[in-house]
C-alpha cells in the first residue's frame, strides 16, 4: 500500500530507517528473503528464516500454484506472498497468504508476518494435539491455563487484553454438525498465532510498527476443507461453476473497512475516530481521538500500535468453506488489485491465461494497465496475487478438449445450415487485431490471456508527478517527531 512519505534518493532509505533496518538490494527487488544486518556478528540471531522445501515467497509457480508480485510507483514493493505446500507435513494441506504493508516499516512488518504465520501456526496446532491428550483442552477447544499462569497473566489466554475481548465474541460453532474435526483447532490455532505476533511485532528491536503495519489475507487447504482467515482489506475470491457450467466469482473474505457498521462501532467504543476526508469521500479512516492522525484506511492490521488502544485490532475475521467438485481456483490479491478489477474480471483473467504458471502475471499486468486507464494521474499501488489451483491440471485439460470438440460440432452445423454464399470461412489476420488492452471486457477485442503477452516494458508511462489516489495511512502523529523515539515509544504505550 501507498504512503505519504518520502525516500531519500541518495541513500535509498526511507524515514527512520538505519542500518540495522535496511533492506538489501535483493529485497527491493522482490527476493523475498531476510539478510543479516551488517552490523550482526556471527553467532547472534538472525532475522528470518531458513529456505524451506515447498516454500514459495518470489515470483514463480508450481503444479499447484502460482504467485506473481510487481512494485507500484510509490516506492518499496510492501507487499509479501507465501505458499506452502505439504503445511504441517501434510501432503493434503497448503497455506497460501498475501500481505499489503504499510507505514514508514510496512514492508518489513509485511515480510515478518509472512515468515512467522505459519510455523506460529504449526506449533500451535502441535501444542493443542499435545494438550488434548494430556486433557488440558476446554469445552471451547482452548488451551486452559494453570493455576500459577491464571495468577501471573503470563499466558495470553488469562490476559484481558481487545484482542482476546474480541476472540470471546466470537460465536462458538463447537456445536454445529456440519463443521469438520479439523476446523476449530485450527480456527483457535490462527486467532492464537495473529495475538502472538502482533505481540512479537510490539517489542520488535529493529522493526518500529507504530505507524507501520500490515494487512493479511491466509488460506489454509487441508483436503476438501477450505479455512480462510482476513485481517484488513486484501480480498480472497473463489472461481466456481454454476449449474449451467459457467464460471463464477465468489468473495470468500469481507473488506475490513473502517465505515463496516461492526467495525466502526467497535472504533467509536473505544474513542477512536472514524471518517474521511472531503477531497475523498469514499475512503473511511481510523483517526486518533484528539488529533488528526494516521488516518489508518483500515479497521484490522498487524502493528499500528499507535491505534491498538483506539478500537484497531489484529484478530482476522475466519470462514470455512467445504470444497466441491466445481470450484476451480482461488485467487488471494492486495487492494491493489481490487481498486482496478471487480472479481469476476479477475476470475476471468486467471481462467483465461495460457498457462497456470502465468495466471497471477496475467491478473497483475492487467491491474498495472487498468491503474493506467481509471487513474492517469495517479500512482499505481503496489500488485500481489497469488493463484491456488484446485482441480488436477490433466482433469483441467481434458475437460478443455472435450468442450472445445463440442463447439467445434455445433460450429460445423451452424455453417452446413448457412446460405450457400457463406460456404467459405476467411481467417482473421493478426494485423487486425489491436495491440492495445483496456479492463473493460465490452470495450475488449484482445482476450485477457493475450493482453499479458504485449510487451510492458516497452511502454514509458509515468504517474510521478501525479496525486496517489488512496493511501492507507496519511499522517505520522506529530508527538513522534519529538523527544520521543522509536525506543521509548513502547514504554509509553
Amino acid at each position: 500500500m501507498g504512503l505519504c512519505y518520502s525516500v531519500d534518493r541518495t541513500t535509498g532509505k526511507e524515514p527512520g530507517e538505519t542500518s540495522t533496518t535496511a533492506e538489501t538490494a535483493d529485497d527491493r527487488l522482490g527476493s523475498g528473503r531476510w539478510r543479516r544486518p551488517r552490523d550482526l556478528k556471527d553467532g547472534d540471531e538472525m532475522e528470518g528464516v531458513q529456505e524451506v522445501s515447498g516454500r514459495l515467497i518470489s515470483n514463480g509457480s508450481s503444479e499447484i500454484a502460482c504467485l506473481y508480485t510487481q512494485q507500484g510507483k510509490k516506492g518499496t514493493n510492501q507487499d509479501a506472498m507465501l505458499v506452502f505446500e505439504k503445511f504441517c507435513s501434510r501432503d493434503d494441506t497448503v497455506f497460501c497468504g498475501v500481505f499489503d504493508g504499510h507505514g514508514p516499516f510496512g514492508h518489513m512488518v509485511a515480510k515478518k508476518v509472512r515468515d512467522t504465520l505459519p510455523f506460529t501456526i504449526s506449533t500451535q496446532l502441535k501444542l493443542a494435539s499435545e494438550s488434548e491428550q494430556n486433557g488440558l483442552v476446554n469445552e471451547k477447544g482452548q488451551i486452559k491455563c494453570t493455576e500459577e499462569e491464571e495468577e501471573e497473566g503470563e499466558r495470553s489466554e488469562c490476559v484481558t487484553t481487545m484482542d482476546e475481548q474480541w476472540c470471546e465474541l466470537i460465536p462458538n460453532e463447537n456445536n454445529s454438525e456440519h463443521l469438520p474435526e479439523m476446523y476449530l483447532p485450527l480456527k483457535h490455532a490462527l486467532l492464537k498465532s495473529c495475538q502472538q505476533i502482533d505481540k512479537e511485532l510490539k517489542m520488535h528491536p529493529t522493526i518500529d510498527c507504530f505507524c507501520s503495519g500490515s494487512t493479511s489475507v491466509t488460506l489454509i487447504k487441508q483436503g476438501e476443507d477450505l479455512v480462510v482467515g482476513n485481517i484488513g482489506d486484501s480480498r480472497a475470491v473463489l472461481a466456481t461453476r454454476d449449474e449451467d457450467n459457467a464460471l463464477v466469482a465468489v468473495q470468500l473474505t469481507v473488506d475490513l473497512k473502517p465505515d463496516l457498521p461492526s467495525e466502526s462501532a467497535r472504533i467509536q467504543k473505544f474513542k477512536g475516530r472514524v471518517f474521511a476526508l472531503q477531497d475523498e469521500p469514499e475512503v473511511a479512516r481510523v483517526w486518533l481521538p484528539n488529533s488528526d492522525s494516521p488516518g489508518l484506511a483500515m479497521a484490522r492490521a498487524f502493528g499500528d500500535f499507535c491505534l491498538k488502544d483506539y478500537g484497531l485490532i489484529s484478530v482476522p475475521d475466519i470462514n470455512y468453506r467445504r470444497l466441491t467438485q466445481g470450484d476451480q481456483f482461488i485467487i488471494l490479491a492486495s487492494d491493489g488489485v481490487w481498486d482496478v478489477l471487480s472479481n469476476k474480471e479477475a476470475v476471468d483473467i486467471v481462467a483465461s491465461a495460457p498457462s497456470r504458471s502465468t495466471a497471477a502475471r496475467a491478473v497483475v499486468d492487467t491491474a498495472v494497465r487498468s491503474w493506467r486507464i481509471k487513474y492517469p494521474t495517479s500512482k499505481n499501488d503496489d500488485c500481489t496475487v497469488v493463484c491456488l489451483f484446485l482441480q488436477d491440471a490433466m482433469e483441467v485439460a481434458s475437460s478443455v478438449v472435450k468442450n472445445s470438440h463440442k463447439e467445434e460440432s455445433v460450429e460445423r452445423v451452424s455453417i452446413s445450415n448457412k446460405d450457400e454464399e457463406e460456404d467459405e470461412i476467411v481467417p482473421v489476420k493478426e494485423e487486425s487485431v489491436p495491440k492495445s488492452c483496456g479492463t473493460e471486457s465490452k470495450m475488449m477485442t484482445m482476450t485477457l490471456a493475450e493482453c499479458i503477452s504485449v510487451a510492458q516494458d516497452d511502454e514509458e508511462w509515468s504517474a510521478l508527478e501525479g496525486l496517489t489516489r488512496v493511501n492507507s495511512l496519511l499522517s505520522i502523529p506529530r508527538f513522534l517527531s519529538g523527544e520521543l523515539r522509536s525506543s521509548s515509544w513502547r514504554k509509553w504505550l
